[in-house]
């Protein structure tokens, strides 16, 4: 896809601008500097628009969606909101004629993210999603490691791991019905991870909850205790997944990459590579090369301007939440569900 002459050309706006981690101040200041331009604000909160024009004075700041759509011309929007709310507003940016960026997860549901694919290539826009973290440090290291250097040998099981005890929050991420459940907020990062390292296509899932024991004040909607999903591929491979509140040992990394001569526990900071000769456990440790989460943005403007591959497709992005959406709905039925993509 390539629609625009220059970076520049392409008019970029956030909807959300809350104050939680000044997302919406990141967004719009990584488009700026991947060369895009910031144009427009929604924002239910007006205190928060008044932030907005603080940090980016002359921008067009709107009340609602609908308003930024009627009345700006930007082409390409990144929604900022709760998981259960992206689906909606990516739709309703695409049918506007917006290309549209969606905070992780793409959506909760493989039906929503059906939906959203498809709308946007009708249109011929751009769907995607902020997997910024494509380029951690941490999974570049990995990458180097496991697939060009081969230092493990194949790669046959990835175990993947987030939390430990202790009460969940009080937010909105630990809301069943909000966030899509407790494997939603790192499970996506740690799938998005896991699916670099792993080849083969995915075949079946198998998801396992418990739940009740903790209680937020969502009370009946507080997420699950603990997740934890099995995702099978056609060449005998497997990827586990667990995130938890309830595991008292926790864990010393988080993803174990098991391949035929070795093991490779990643961390954010440094890695551990396990391997045995002659008889003996040797271990490597070392620390992981820099992050460069700024060709996220740059890869999209490359896209729209350049016709460049890009990266994070809506169908890349869809990976991960089919393994989630399967995992969930295979821990209420008590039975492992075959996948419809791979």
């Amino acid at each position: 896809m390539a629609r625009f002459k220059k970076a520049s050309d392409i008019k970029v706006g956030v909807i959300g601008y809350g104050g939680a981690f000044n997302m919406g101040k990141k967004h719009l200041e990584e488009m700026k500097a991947a060369g895009m331009t910031p144009v427009a604000v929604a924002e239910i909160d007006k205190s928060r628009l008044k932030v907005a024009e603080t940090d980016f004075p002359g921008i067009e700041t709107y009340d609602s969606v609908a308003k930024m759509l009627k009345n700006s011309d930007v082409n390409l929007i990144t929604i900022i909101t709760p998981h259960n709310t992206h689906a909606k507003l990516a739709l309703q940016c695409l049918k506007a004629g917006k290309s549209v960026c969606c905070e992780k997860p793409l959506a909760i549901t493989t039906a929503e993210c059906d939906a959203m694919i498809a709308e946007a290539k009708k249109r011929k826009l751009v769907i995607t999603t902020y997997h910024n973290r494509h380029w951690d440090g941490c999974i570049l290291e990995a990458v180097e490691q496991i697939k060009k250097k081969k230092v493990i040998g194949e790669v046959y099981k990835i175990q993947a791991h987030m939390g430990g005890y202790g009460k969940p929050r009080d937010w909105w991420r630990t809301s069943k019905t909000i966030s899509g459940g407790i494997n939603y907020d790192w499970g996506v990062h740690l799938l998005e991870y896991s699916l670099q390292i792993m080849d083969g296509k995915l075949s079946e899932v198998s998801g396992y909850i418990h739940e009740g024991y903790w209680k937020t004040a969502w009370k009946k909607d507080t997420y699950e205790d603990e997740g934890y999903v099995v995702a099978r591929f056609n060449n005998g491979k497997w990827i586990t997944l667990c995130n938890t509140h309830l595991d008292s040992r926790g864990h010393d990394c988080i993803i174990e990459f098991t391949g035929t001569e070795g093991s490779y526990l990643m961390n954010f900071g440094d890695y551990t590579i396990i391997k045995h000769k002659d008889g003996q456990r040797i271990e490597t440790k070392g620390k992981n090369q820099d992050g460069k989460q700024e060709l996220y943005y740059k890869n999209v403007a490359d896209h729209m301007v350049k016709g460049k591959e890009l990266i994070i497709s809506g169908e890349w992005s869809r990976r991960p939440i089919h393994i989630l959406d399967l995992g969930d709905q295979s821990a209420r039925k008590g039975t492992a569900l075959k996948a419809k993509y791979a």
